[in-house]
């Protein structure tokens, strides 16, 4: 992913991180704001224990964590 998109994708995290309280509703809000910025499709998975098994584009895909929220990110279709 482009250095420059994943410190934004980081900076759009700590805001929702701030701003809302439920897993779902911070992946709403960045999925909402990821497609505006960059198209659609993304998907946004937040949570405390999950696995996943995902296809996505090359080159736009982010696993990090905030705190103990686990934060993956990716881009496809």
């Amino acid at each position: 992913m482009p250095e420059e998109m994943q410190t934004r994708i980081f900076e759009l995290s700590n805001e929702a991180v701030s701003n809302y309280k439920i897993e779902k509703d911070i992946a709403t809000y960045l999925k909402k704001e990821l497609d505006q910025l960059y198209g659609a499709t993304w998907h946004v998975i937040v949570g405390k224990s999950f696995g996943s098994y995902v296809t996505h584009e090359q080159g736009f895909f982010t696993y990090f964590y905030i705190g103990q929220l686990a934060f993956l990110i990716f881009k496809s279709g």
